[in-house]
């Protein structure tokens, strides 16, 4: 089941703070009709004994949505990123459902790995180890998949405060894992202590790339609004999570738009070796869409690059840092940018041949779906037409399994 009108964007507030489980409490308190077709993601797992409770709260006055897991079962979940993939990738879930839900834990364990100095794929998952973790992301996968929208914001994080118990002893707050995961995100201290934002909530914001509620928003009819409340209470302040859902009612459902920050500027003194050098560093930066450089006639005649570089909002602070620290400019232009972009899906396939490869699915005007196999997976080739064939037989695969890449 879809949604009745074209999302243009999906605020977050975060009023009492984000967890995975609040996450989907108020996205099915905006979107119910999406309840049900969770229902059937979770008796795909198979697992008997694992059920959930949605029901209506208030907290402070406010009334929201609690959604909690109940855990009957002798099941062990998966514990680690290798198991997840493997789970999930043996369930009979949809593959967009499946594919979101590996992606949002894969961002949990790279953010648990840069912490605890370890591989991505073997870090242990224990504070989201249990079912319950597992149900909210797969939640929140199924109804990221389901409401198809292109921009996220989300308002500032409260920081919370004190130690939370782990199995690596008392922590302060946020964790460890949650500021790897949001390390651009905006942050307020509303003197309120504890843990406000979880590591499950934190790697739901990282996978939707979320943006910071900052500038001006476009135009846009409210649709849904609804509201996901957390267990604590807190004295004199709501703990709620409040969704709202726009539409502007008027754009292709193929096209997204969303806003970015351009940075511009211009060096005439640095070496060719220096410029590729910091593009790669400026490409590297998190939250850089694009680095461009262009040939220019400069000051004096003299020759000089210019650079321009297209970065997420809550970003730009930190890559105009860097383009001062890895390149000899001395002042930087910026200005806000809207873009159009196609809907698109990332898919690994493996060919007949035995090759991994990364294929992008773009949704254009008029039903029409066009597919491009990832360069670096082409390297193997060993002439231009072994190249063109692996690529041709990598689409090809792709646009076969669009058809049943839709959740239903």
């Amino acid at each position: 089941m879809k949604t009745q009108a074209t999302l243009s964007r999906i605020d977050l507030e975060p009023v009492g703070g984000i967890a995975g489980d609040m996450f989907a409490a108020a996205m099915f308190s905006g979107f119910p009709h999406f309840y049900q077709d969770f229902s059937d993601d979770l008796k795909c797992l198979g697992i008997d004994g694992l059920t959930v409770e949605l029901e209506d709260r208030l907290s402070n006055g406010l009334q929201a949505k609690y959604f909690s897991v109940i855990q009957n079962t002798t099941n062990n979940p998966p514990r680690t990123l290798s198991e997840v993939k493997t789970f999930f990738a043996n369930s009979p879930l949809s593959e967009t459902v499946s594919r979101h839900t590996v992606g949002i834990f894969t961002k949990l364990a790279a953010a648990e790995a840069e912490v605890h100095g370890k591989s991505i794929e073997t870090i242990h998952f224990h504070e989201v180890s249990d079912w319950d973790s597992v149900v909210d992301i797969l939640a929140a996968a199924g109804i990221i998949a389901r409401v198809d929208c292109p921009l996220w914001r989300v308002g500032a994080l409260p920081l919370g405060g004190g130690t939370v118990k782990t199995a690596h002893g008392e922590i302060p707050v946020p964790a460890p894992a949650t500021t790897a995961l949001l390390k651009d995100f905006q942050w307020h201290d509303d003197g309120i202590g504890g843990e406000r934002v979880t590591p499950t909530g934190a790697a739901i914001l990282a996978f939707l790339k979320a943006t910071s509620r900052s500038g001006k928003a476009d135009a846009a009819s409210l649709v849904s609004t609804g509201s996901g409340c957390g267990s604590k209470a807190f004295e004199g302040h709501a703990n709620i999570l409040r969704m709202t859902a726009f539409s502007n009612g008027n754009a292709s459902s193929s096209l997204r738009q969303d806003e970015l920050m351009r940075i511009a500027f211009e060096v005439d003194d640095m070496t060719a070796e220096e410029i590729a050098w910091a593009v790669e560093k400026l490409r590297a930066a998190s939250g850089v869409h694009d680095v461009s450089c262009i040939a220019m006639q400069g000051k004096k005649n003299r020759s000089s690059t210019g650079y321009r570089i297209l970065v997420s909002n809550q970003s730009f602070d930190n890559v105009v840092q860097q383009a001062f620290v890895v390149t000899s400019t001395i002042g930087v232009r910026y200005s806000s940018v809207n873009r159009y972009t196609l809907k698109r899906s990332d898919h690994e396939l493996t060919t007949t041949a035995g090759n991994s490869t990364q294929v992008k699915l773009a949704e254009r005007p008029g039903e029409t779906v066009s597919a491009k196999t990832a360069s670096d997976d082409l390297q193997s080739a060993e002439s231009l037409i072994a190249r063109r064939q692996l690529a041709q037989m990598s689409a090809d695969a792709a646009l076969n399994k669009h058809n049943t890449d839709v959740p239903k």
